[in-house]
């Protein structure tokens, strides 16, 4: 074709990609003079590596002229043994959030639809936007839990993806075994479900399921799980997915070649050995005590807080989300704001946790304290 004056500038892009939302991360904290600041807006790992994490990324660093193993094969061994699944079953890609939207390409058609709770995880109405699929958003419960009759119901003819997030980011609370049981059972067999436990390890409520027991159940179940959060490996991108064969295999064809560094596999493996995974296991430990803290701490002084079941917590302060993570900012801890709804905070370092308290007390609507004093 002759290009003209009046010819287009641009190539021509896929109609729906107009409409695909953009991911919004959490801001790090702004430099204060004389202040500590902290970053409580991403849900990341306050802790280091621990010193054989670091010693194997080095000893893997010195390797990076070659392309890494496609296979992910010891990787992937040591996360089969630690799970007491097969290597089959299992596919890696650079975060959960990448398998995720493997798993819309391969299973939705343009007009296909996927069904997921909201407000959940940004990443939903992305992936579904951007495979064409139509998101079917299913409003949470009033105390800011999945409403799965709800999500049950919407599931129709053209449901090829459902999406579950438990413990749900950004709200906090996750899916307990009797609920999520019927659920399962009650989902067409030809309809996908995707059980996202990018948080599983800091689940402390003994009535919330493992995903890996409940996928042994049902072959139309998927399981994801991160190394990001309770690994303290964020900058690695890793993720893996548990799935029945054929879904599996299918998500290994269609994954990126060489998509896991070498560097990020040889961290896993490093984080799986007995002697290193006890001990990150110490650090959330400590991370679901400070949360509890934290939340008490926040209920006592008359704020709102849903069930928290991650590393962070949920203020449901609508209107004011905007408002209050400036105030936040202001004493040195950057939030995360979801306009109009709330706010997201990271469980932190310990002095990040008094420092939220002390700031939280100080911003309490009219009336939140009243209601407080009178309700204790």
């Amino acid at each position: 074709m002759t290009t003209t004056p009046s010819t287009p500038a641009v190539p021509r892009l896929r109609a729906n990609m107009a409409g695909v939302p953009a991911y919004v991360a959490g801001k790090p904290a702004v430099a204060r003079a004389g202040l500590e600041v902290f970053k409580l807006s991403s849900n990341e790992n306050p802790f280091p590596p621990l010193p054989s994490v670091l010693t194997a990324i080095a000893r893997a660093a010195a390797t990076v002229n070659r392309y890494p193993d496609p296979t992910a094969g010891a990787m992937l061994a040591a996360v089969a043994t630690r799970w007491g699944v097969g290597v089959e079953d299992l596919a890696t890609a650079t975060g959960s959030v990448r398998l995720l939207a493997q798993l819309a390409e391969i299973t939705c058609a343009p007009g296909d639809e996927v069904v997921y709770a909201w407000r959940a995880f940004e990443a939903y109405p992305i992936t579904a936007a951007i495979a064409d699929a139509t998101a079917v958003e299913v409003p949470l419960t009033a105390d800011a839990r999945h409403d799965l009759p709800a999500m049950l119901a919407a599931i129709t003819e053209r449901t090829r993806l459902v999406i579950l997030c438990s413990p749900n980011n950004p709200t906090g609370p996750a899916l307990r075994r009797g609920e999520l049981e019927r659920f399962l059972a009650a989902v067409p067999r030809d309809v996908l479900v995707v059980l996202d436990e990018a948080y599983r390890e800091f689940v402390d409520d003994p009535e919330v399921p493992d995903g890996v027991e409940l996928w042994r159940e049902h072959p139309n179940l998927v399981v994801l799980r991160t190394f990001s959060k309770a690994y303290g490996l964020a900058g690695l991108r890793v993720g893996v997915a548990l799935a029945h064969p054929e879904v599996a295999s299918t998500l290994r064809r269609s994954a990126t070649p060489f998509g896991v560094s070498a560097i990020a596999q040889a961290a896993v493996v490093a984080s799986l050995q007995t002697a290193a995974e006890a001990e990150l296991l110490e650090r959330v430990a400590t991370l679901v005590a400070e949360r509890n803290r934290v939340v008490a701490g926040l209920r006592e002084q008359g704020w709102d807080v849903p069930d928290a079941q991650g590393n962070f917590l949920w203020l449901p302060v609508g209107e004011r989300a905007v408002e209050l993570a400036g105030a936040f900012g202001a004493e040195g801890l950057a939030v995360r704001p979801f306009a109009g709804a709330g706010i997201r905070v990271t469980v932190a370092e310990t002095a990040a946790n008094d420092r939220l308290l002390r700031v939280a007390a100080t911003l309490l609507a009219p009336g939140q304290r009243a209601a407080a004093d009178v309700s204790s």
